[in-house]
C-alpha cells in the first residue's frame, strides 16, 4: 500500500484556493472575525466576508458571536464546523485491522466469518413476529442489502440451488491481499443475514474472483423448518 493510499478521498465540495485557505485558517486559529481572517490569508475582507459566508453556507463553517462584558455591539465570529470537511483515514485503519486479524488471531478465516454472520444477523431486516419468508423474499433482501454495502448483486438458478453473482467488491483492495480474512467475513454476511431472515437458504460457499472483477456465492435451499447458517468459505 502507498503512501498515496493511507487516506481516504475527500468527500467535499470544490472550494477553489482562496475559500480552502479561509477555512484552513479557521480550522487552525478559529473562531476568528473577517478583519483576522483576512489578515492571516492575505485577502481583502469583502472577499475574506464573501468566502466566510459560502463556507457557512456549505456547512464548513457555523457563525458565533462574541462574549465580551463591555459596551458595543459584539462582534460576528467565524468558525469550522465541528463536521467540517477533513482528512480520513478508514482504509488505513481497515488495513491495521485486517492484519491484526490475520496476523494474530488463531483462526482468522473463522475470526472474521463469526464477524461477518454477527453483522449479517445485524444489517439484516428481521421478519415480522410469524411472517414466513420464502426463497424469493430472502433473495430480494439480501441482494438489497449486498446493494447498499456497495456491491453489485444479482441471483441465478443454478440446479436446485442458487448463485449470487457479486461484482465490484467494496472490499477488493483489503481482499487482495488478506483473502484469508474479507472472503469469509464477506460469506459471514450472507450467512447472518440469511439466518436473521430464517430463510429456506444457506450460503455454503464463496469463490472469490473467479474472474478480475466477480465473485460467486453458492447458496443451497433447505428446508423451511430447518435451521443453519452454512459455514464454508472458497
Amino acid at each position: 500500500m502507498g503512501k498515496r493510499d493511507l487516506v481516504d478521498a475527500e468527500p467535499r465540495p470544490a472550494l477553489g484556493d482562496s475559500r480552502s485557505a479561509v477555512l484552513n485558517v479557521l480550522r487552525a486559529f478559529g473562531p476568528l472575525g473577517v478583519r483576522e481572517a483576512a489578515e492571516r490569508t492575505g485577502l481583502h475582507p469583502n472577499t475574506a466576508r464573501f468566502h466566510l459566508d459560502g463556507l457557512v453556507e456549505a456547512g464548513l463553517a457555523e457563525r458565533a458571536t462574541e462574549e465580551r462584558a463591555g459596551p458595543g455591539r459584539p462582534r460576528v465570529l467565524y468558525r469550522a464546523a465541528a463536521t467540517g470537511y477533513g482528512v480520513r483515514s478508514y482504509r488505513l485503519l481497515a488495513q491495521i485491522l485486517t492484519s491484526l486479524i490475520a496476523g494474530t488471531m488463531p483462526e482468522p478465516a473463522e475470526s472474521a466469518a463469526e464477524a461477518g454472520r454477527a453483522w449479517g444477523r445485524y444489517l439484516a431486516d428481521r421478519p415480522a413476529p410469524f411472517e414466513r419468508v420464502d426463497a424469493r423474499q430472502a433473495l430480494e433482501r439480501l441482494t438489497g442489502l449486498l446493494t447498499d454495502i456497495g456491491f453489485g448483486s444479482q441471483a441465478e438458478a443454478a440446479g436446485d440451488d442458487v448463485l449470487i453473482r457479486l461484482v465490484h467488491c467494496p472490499f477488493r483492495e483489503l481482499a487482495e491481499e488478506h483473502r484469508d480474512v474479507i472472503c469469509p467475513l464477506h460469506l459471514g454476511l450472507i450467512q447472518g443475514a440469511l439466518a436473521e431472515m430464517n430463510a429456506p437458504l444457506s450460503a455454503e460457499r464463496l469463490d472469490p474472483f473467479v474472474e478480475p472483477n466477480l465473485c460467486l456465492a453458492h447458496l443451497r435451499r433447505r428446508d423451511e423448518d430447518s435451521d443453519g447458517e452454512g459455514a464454508e468459505d472458497g
